[in-house]
């Protein structure tokens, strides 16, 4: 048995605290018992909480509104997902309200790629298969998201990615850990994220993929026998936006993108790459398929959120109207 599934999504400072890990982050088993819980300041970067049970004498419950009221005062902001005032002391600007709508992606999916099957597709195989990945297998062996990228996920993401709040990481993290749980690999892997055009990631100021999959090895532990290698697959050139390209125009883009720089660090080793976000998976194939002929054993693929065909289809139909361009298709 995989021990990553044996593991709670959301490791805690005080063991004393249960959730409910199998749905939705932050989400606990009896929802009454929100009123005694608070997230507390951690410099590590990581969301702390701290059960405020009966138990607790009345001054330390007291103490604790006192310095939440003195924040909210001190240091005024806001959800930025909902807008709500946040109240609560966190590292993240997101209330628990939003974080607890993030939840796995439901139905039937693809047993390669993930894709949401329809369900006039759905056969009683015990391995349903997509008909992208009947006609043309991919080069990984399979591909696994925590969410669908829709809604509170994808505007966590964005927060993430776009206004640079690294202190999501190990949540987002513990999403990847998540949805590898039912991956077939061993303990002893090697962990390579997606790598950012030289020139992008100058200007983010970090690659967000690496970011996550620092924590992902970082959660695991020193005694998990898995590796971080963030240099051994580089991006050689730069690549136009692919969004809005057909799966044709997306495979042509990235053909040649990417390289490995160091074959011994990954011949015959099982990788794991990991990624933010996976739409129509070319970007995902391409890299598997450099790694493979550099002599990786085979490869899998975990990102925290999956587009499915209706918003890669939204996605390229604003980003064509936007250009005046003919709307895409992924």
């Amino acid at each position: 048995m995989n021990r990553w599934a044996d593991e709670p999504i959301c490791r805690m400072a005080d063991s004393s605290l249960h959730l409910a890990c199998n749905t939705a982050i932050l989400r606990p088993r009896n929802p009454a018992c929100c009123i005694a819980r608070r997230v507390v300041f951690s410099s590590s970067g990581d969301l702390t909480r701290v059960d405020l049970g009966p138990h607790k004498p009345g001054i330390f419950r007291a103490a604790q509104h006192a310095a939440e009221s003195l924040f909210s005062v001190l240091f005024p902001s806001d959800c930025r997902i909902c807008q709500s005032p946040l109240t609560k002391i966190s590292t993240l600007p997101v209330c628990e309200t939003c974080l607890a709508k993030i939840e796995p992606i439901d139905g039937a999916l693809c047993s390669v790629c993930g894709e949401r099957l329809l369900a006039q597709r759905i056969s009683a195989e015990a391995q349903p298969l997509c008909g992208m990945c009947r006609r043309i297998p991919p080069p990984f062996a399979r591909a696994v998201a925590y969410g669908a990228y829709e809604n509170a996920l994808r505007d966590f993401i964005h927060i993430f990615k776009y206004q640079h709040v690294r202190s999501a990481a190990p949540l987002l993290a513990r999403y990847i850990a998540h949805a590898a749980a039912g991956l077939p690999v061993h303990q002893s892997l090697v962990v390579i994220p997606v790598p950012l055009w030289e020139g992008k990631r100058k200007n983010r100021g970090f690659n967000q993929a690496e970011e996550i999959a620092r924590s992902f090895v970082r959660s695991r532990g020193a005694a998990a026998s898995i590796q971080l290698d963030a240099t051994s697959l580089v991006r050689r050139r730069e690549t136009r936006s692919q969004t809005g390209l057909t799966r044709h125009q997306r495979r042509a883009n990235l053909r040649g993108a990417f390289r490995v720089v160091d074959r011994a660090r990954i011949r015959q080793r099982t990788i794991l790459l990991i990624d933010d976000v996976m739409t129509t998976g070319a970007t995902a194939g391409e890299c598997a398929r450099v790694l493979l002929r550099a002599g990786a054993k085979e490869v899998y693929v975990a990102t925290v959120a999956r587009a499915t065909k209706e918003a890669v289809r939204e996605i390229s139909f604003s980003a064509a109207a936007s250009a005046g361009g003919t709307q895409g298709h992924a």
